[in-house]
């Protein structure tokens, strides 16, 4: 009898040193296919590479071992597709989201994820509007278009010396809210805002609007869009003569762009919401890391913040010491967690983030080069 009870402990403290693990899963939005796809693949490429860095840490939930996922869903940039991916992770309790990418995606997502009560973090998301919805479940890792406009706005104003500027934009959440602050920026700047013109993110032919823009001779042409776009109108800006400098956002800021637009590209400054991978805390070590696991062609402009965004999620579940989303979202927003892109991260009570910077930068012959760095106030 007493053998037997002996066993039994035994055979009972062995499956308690072997329990199953605990399974989390983060879910991940953007687009994997379309125009838009390099940028939706390098933000996916930064979540994978994340759980797969949890993974190989055995990076432990209040001691207990933990199995990381990725689900990866394709939002195609449609706002109407992000609601249904938005839901998908509802229903499949997933334990957080990175996402979306495009802030058209993420402000109507991130009312589902509030009612489900998940936290949600956007690597690239940058319309000023989303946080202004007051959601606790939201937070966003990279500055946003008031500081990505009026940046532009004032470097055409203080480096350029532009005097006019024309004002293009996609009609995109994102696209018609970096263009307004640019402009807004650029009036109360003193230049003179000469034209303002719309497309859409699907148009491929800008040649009327661009015979337009050219009767007003701007020094500058500003796009609020994404480098889908602006790449064939780069090519018909030179084709048409014009001689204005080329201004946008982080939608343009990409590698890609110079694919798009050869060499008609080196007429662009664009500004992105954070620092240059050279002057990112662990910047240079990750991107090597990164090509090393994707390929050298594959970094665009968001994986270090998606990157960051999901190992901010786990070290808030590591910090409550659970993955449940109603008991690690209040760890989320003081997290002070030192990342890849930024010492400290901390969210604002809006959910944007604290103390956040700008690059701005230009190509030279199809290569992307920093020109600035700024502190957002």
């Amino acid at each position: 009898m007493k053998l037997k009870f002996a066993l039994l402990g035994l055979s009972m403290a062995i499956g308690t040193a072997y329990a199953a693990p605990l399974t989390v899963t983060i879910g991940s939005a953007a687009p994997m296919s379309g125009p838009q796809a390099s940028y939706g693949q390098d933000n996916t490429n930064g979540v994978r590479m994340a759980i797969d860095d949890l993974n190989a840490e055995h990076f432990k939930i209040d001691g207990q071992p933990v199995v990381w996922k990725i689900d990866a869903e394709d939002d195609q940039a449609d706002p109407k597709q992000a609601t249904t991916v938005a839901q998908k992770f509802v229903d499949e309790k997933v334990n957080g989201v990175v996402g979306h990418l495009n802030s058209g995606c993420t402000y109507p997502a991130t009312r589902i994820y509030q009612n489900a009560g998940i936290p949600n973090i956007t690597p690239s998301s940058t319309d000023p509007k989303i946080a202004k919805q007051g959601y606790d479940t939201f937070f966003r890792i990279i500055a946003n278009d008031n500081a990505l406009g009026a940046g532009l706005a004032n470097y055409a104003k203080t480096k350029m010396h532009a005097k006019t500027v024309a004002v293009i934009d996609d009609r995109t959440a994102y696209g018609q809210g970096v263009a307004d602050v640019f402009s807004k920026t650029a009036a109360k700047d003193g230049m003179k805002v000469v034209d303002r013109e719309y497309t859409n993110d699907k148009a491929t032919d800008f040649s009327a609007i661009l015979t337009k823009i050219k009767s007003e001779n701007p020094d500058v042409i500003f796009y609020g869009g994404m480098y889908s776009q602006a790449g064939p109108m780069l090519r018909q800006i030179q084709q048409l003569g014009i001689k204005a400098k080329f201004m946008g956002g982080d939608g343009i800021c990409a590698p890609e762009l110079a694919k798009l637009a050869g060499d008609a590209a080196d007429i662009t400054v664009c500004a992105e919401g954070g620092s240059p991978l050279s002057q990112m805390p662990g910047g240079v070590a990750w991107k090597k890391r990164y090509d090393a696991k994707f390929g050298a062609n594959a970094f665009q402009i968001y994986s270090p913040y998606s990157y960051d965004a999901t190992m901010v999620l786990a070290h808030a579940m590591a910090k409550a010491k659970s993955a449940d989303p109603a008991k690690y979202l209040k760890y989320v927003r003081n997290i002070d967690y030192n990342g890849v892109t930024k010492k400290d991260i901390h969210f604002e009570k809006d959910g944007n983030l604290s103390a956040p910077t700008i690059t701005l930068s230009t190509f030279d012959h199809g290569v992307k080069k920093v020109v600035a760095v700024e502190s957002v106030k």
